[in-house]
């Protein structure tokens, strides 16, 4: 295969072909969660990989998390590289203590004698009006915890470049795969294996107004109020500068510092709750590194404190391109 082959893919399809890639690689590589190996998953991510590997690598596993968890942290240990699905994110507070306690730790507690490379992958967040523990976006807790890595990818080239990074990492990442994007549109990515480095932001649009760091699928709401300004009227000279972190832990703080003291204003946009989340730490990072570049106070548009709302509810929750503008609008104002 040429290196300069490309193939069209939407993030679903992104996730399959780097597990194929990784998989025809690379023997220690096996896969296995809730309806994840004969019926390839509920969003068919690793469909058709048990039947080309085998049910030895590719199986289904009992409805028990913490099992797959903890299963997955053995199997790493003893030399394999296992990629475990969680059939949604809220599903995964059962394996809590199997990532958090173990697979976190285990490098640390063996002097790194041992390390742990799997990875843990599940759809999050919300766009489907599925119940709440189909709609979670907790990525705060996993970053919050010594030894993880993870990563929230937007768009197809990210996505397959990104799991096979995690593939290859020799410590445990949380892969984190928001639904409402999973087959939302196409992109050109490279045919064979490529890597996106973990822990490096994507700056999508330079600007010199406003840093808008966010990441997921509100990377997409937000290009779309970014294009919508130059018709907003009052907003149609402010330039702003789009950085997609793509990786949640190891913040890439150096990305956002520098923006930061260029545009002297910064908004930070996703889904989660407020409190105590990713965009605290942004924010508390940047009063550290860049207070006296600020012109106005940093902000922030998040979900609400709340359990993600059922069905037509979750509209009043989510994020869009109009909040964002409207957002952008009280910044530039104050």
């Amino acid at each position: 295969m040429a290196n300069s082959d490309k193939i069209a893919l939407n993030n679903i399809g992104a996730v399959t072909n780097a597990l194929d890639l990784m998989m025809e690689k690379d023997p220690r590589v096996v896969l296995w969660g809730e309806d994840a190996g004969f019926e390839g998953g509920v969003f068919r991510a690793t469909e058709g990989l048990q039947k080309k590997y085998g049910i030895e690598r590719a199986w289904d596993s009992p409805i028990a998390e913490a099992s797959i968890c903890g299963v997955a942290v053995g199997a790493a240990i003893a030399g394999l590289r296992p990629v475990i699905e969680m059939q949604f994110q809220g599903f995964s507070f059962p394996a809590f203590q199997q990532l958090f306690v173990h697979a976190a730790r285990y490098r640390n507690r063996s002097r790194s004698r041992f390390t742990v490379p799997m990875v843990m992958r599940m759809p999050m967040a919300g766009g489907v009006r599925a119940l709440e523990h189909h709609s979670e976006a907790i990525e705060a807790l996993y970053a919050h915890i010594p030894g993880l890595k993870v990563v929230m990818p937007s768009t197809p080239y990210d996505t397959k470049g990104l799991l096979i990074a995690a593939i290859n990492d020799p410590d445990p990442v949380v892969f984190l795969e928001p639904k409402k994007i999973y087959r939302a549109f196409k992109q050109e990515v490279p045919a064979g294996i490529y890597e996106v480095p973990i822990g490096k932001a994507n700056v999508i649009k330079e600007g010199s107004d406003l840093t808008l760091v966010t990441y997921g699928a509100q990377v997409h709401e937000s290009i779309a109020a970014i294009q919508q300004l130059t018709s907003t009227p009052g907003l149609e000279e402010v330039d702003v500068e789009l950085i997609d972190l793509r990786t949640i832990k190891p913040l890439d703080t150096e990305t956002i510092i520098e923006s930061v003291k260029k545009t002297g204003r910064i908004l930070i946009v996703h889904e989660a709750v407020k409190s105590f989340s990713v965009s605290a730490e942004i924010i508390a990072r940047v009063n550290e590194k860049a207070f006296e570049y600020l012109e106005s106070a940093p902000a922030r548009l998040t979900g609400y404190d709340i359990t993600v709302p059922l069905a037509k509810g979750e509209n009043f929750h989510s994020i869009t391109k109009e909040k964002i503008i409207d957002k952008i609008r009280k910044i530039m104002e104050s």
